[in-house]
């Protein structure tokens, strides 16, 4: 059974809201849970009651502990090595994108500024790795 739920891991609060409504939009019909920096998101995926999402949505430039730190504690735990991760990133550096990759991202998107391209790029991110992708056994 494929899982059904995204972890969103932004601190932006606009772009989590046009994430959110992108996800609902394109009627995926996934839950959404949302962490605001990245020790939300390790606490969520590494707690008792660890999230096992089909995919996660991890912005680079996170406050504390940045993106590609919490990709690298992802990739390092057997029960989450595998999980899809695309990383977000608002500037493009190629250095974040390089260290990404380095990690293993599975990809690495820059976010669109203008807001119908943003919606655009995350409704197909969201169907495609929802609908599409095959995930791996854990």
């Amino acid at each position: 059974m494929k899982p059904d739920l995204i972890l969103l891991v932004e601190d932006d609060p606009d772009d989590e809201a046009l994430t959110l409504r992108a996800l609902r939009d394109c009627r995926i019909g996934t839950r959404v849970v949302v962490a605001r920096d990245g020790f939300e998101a390790l606490h969520l995926l590494f707690s008792d009651e660890g999230l096992h999402p089909a995919v996660i949505l991890l912005d680079i430039g996170l406050p504390g502990l940045d993106g590609v730190e919490v990709l690298r504690r992802i990739r390092a735990e057997r029960s989450t090595r595998r999980i899809p991760v695309v990383m977000f990133t608002a500037s493009g550096r190629r250095g974040d994108i390089d260290r990404s990759y380095d990690f293993g991202a599975n990809s690495c998107v820059r976010k669109p500024v203008d807001v119908g391209a943003f919606m655009e790029a995350v409704a197909l991110m969201g169907r495609y790795w929802l609908e599409f992708n095959e995930v791996a056994d854990v």
